[in-house]
């Protein structure tokens, strides 16, 4: 079976479900081809970098801009008509990239590239299954598409909602968000700590923190270092230099122990040796939080889908929300001091198991191409992966 996945680079979290799901299959399966394209690179570059830069300039600098358009594309006025009338226009541009392909199977990380694939569809011009893989925690118009033949969700409390859309039950999956296996695997949490030069035992707060404002991160980090409950801190900046160099500068000075970290490919082994994780509510970053069963404290939502995201966190006890207008560093020092409402929280995380996420999908995928029998589906999981990988990760 040729799989091609569409996705795009507005933001990290769609090319991330995508080569996890590419990951599992090439891994796990015999006989199958997995290709990734930025749909929005192959219809157009200028279109591509007008999206993807304006996706970024508004959600860090006109963040309530975003969340206003966010908000009018997610109902039925002229904007959104709009919006899905120029996907369906620029989606023929996709029939050269589907003729050298030849896929028997189109999955689609990205509401634009959906709505593509949809017209084209629709038109008669692409016969074979859309699949379209929502990665967030709350429903959005823009991914709703005619011609769709399955949705995959991150939770079922998405369905209701798409339904009142006109989405028939039967077509959603809540099979959840593909992340990496790394991150469902156990790991020696006091073995990592003592290999990041950290004590073992101690509390330990993760910031992913490359993608917060620079002066946010910063005070709530200096206001945790004056606190008096012992802890320890670990902060991965990504490729955020300016953010990197700062942090350089002061942590040597920090009363807490500290470890900085740029960009790095073992985001799995320090969210296994943490208790907490400090991040916004990206789609894919709460998806990998979730599967190591690490609570969240979400910061600096963007309004729209991190708000979503957030919403649901919160909803069910996996996560705290951290207002800039209060004292953040007290609310992470309240939580971690209170062991058993921490606790509760894991285990809260760890009873939202979507372990099963990619071998459910490529089931799917197999189901509708004709190569497998339809089964039965369990609250969102079809097969049980069975015990999670006992490696370190």
């Amino acid at each position: 079976m040729k799989i091609l996945i569409l996705s795009a680079a507005t933001g990290g979290g769609h090319l991330r479900a995508s080569r996890a799901l590419q990951t599992y299959i090439l891994e796990n399966t015999e006989g199958n081809e997995v290709v990734i394209v930025d749909a929005l690179k192959e219809v157009n570059a200028i279109l591509d970098k007008t999206c993807c830069d304006g996706y970024h300039f508004m959600a860090t600098k006109t963040p309530h801009i975003f969340g206003r358009l966010y908000r009018a594309t997610n109902t039925d006025t002229p904007l959104y008509s709009l919006v899905s009338r120029f996907n369906g226009a620029v989606g023929r541009r996709l029939l050269p990239l589907l003729h050298k392909e030849k896929p028997d199977v189109i999955l689609s990380t990205h509401p634009f590239a959906t709505e593509m694939i949809s017209h084209l569809k629709g038109k008669g011009r692409v016969t074979v299954p859309l699949i379209c893989l929502m990665t967030d925690y709350g429903p959005h118009r823009a991914w709703i598409a005619p011609n769709v033949d399955a949705y995959v969700v991150s939770n079922e409390g998405m369905a209701a909602q798409m339904v009142v859309w006109g989405v028939p039950a039967e077509k959603i999956h809540p099979f959840g968000i593909p992340v990496e296996d790394v991150f469902f695997s156990k790991a020696d949490k006091q073995a990592l700590l003592r290999e990041f030069g950290l004590l073992p035992g101690l509390p330990t707060v993760l910031f992913m923190a490359g993608s917060f404002g620079v002066t946010n991160i910063l005070s709530i980090y200096k206001d945790l270092a004056r606190t008096k409950f012992a802890f320890q801190i670990i902060i991965i900046t990504g490729r955020n230099k300016r953010l990197y160099r700062t942090f350089k500068k002061i942590i040597p000075r920090s009363p807490k122990a500290t470890k900085l970290v740029f960009f790095t490919d073992r985001v799995a082994d320090y969210m296994h040796a943490c208790d907490l994780l400090v991040t916004k509510p990206g789609g894919l970053t709460t998806s990998e939080a979730l599967a190591c069963n690490i609570p969240l404290a979400v910061f600096d939502a963007i309004p729209g889908q991190e708000e979503d995201n957030a919403n649901f966190l919160i909803s069910h006890n996996m996560a705290i929300p951290l207002d800039s207008r209060r004292n953040c560093a007290s609310e992470i020092v309240a939580l971690l001091e209170d062991s058993k409402r921490l606790e509760a929280m894991r285990e809260s995380c760890g009873s939202f198991d979507k372990s099963a996420s990619s071998r459910n999908i490529f089931s799917l995928l197999n189901r509708l191409t004709g190569r497998e029998e339809p089964g039965e589906e369990q609250n969102g999981q079809e097969e049980p992966r069975g015990e999670r990988q006992e490696e370190q990760a």
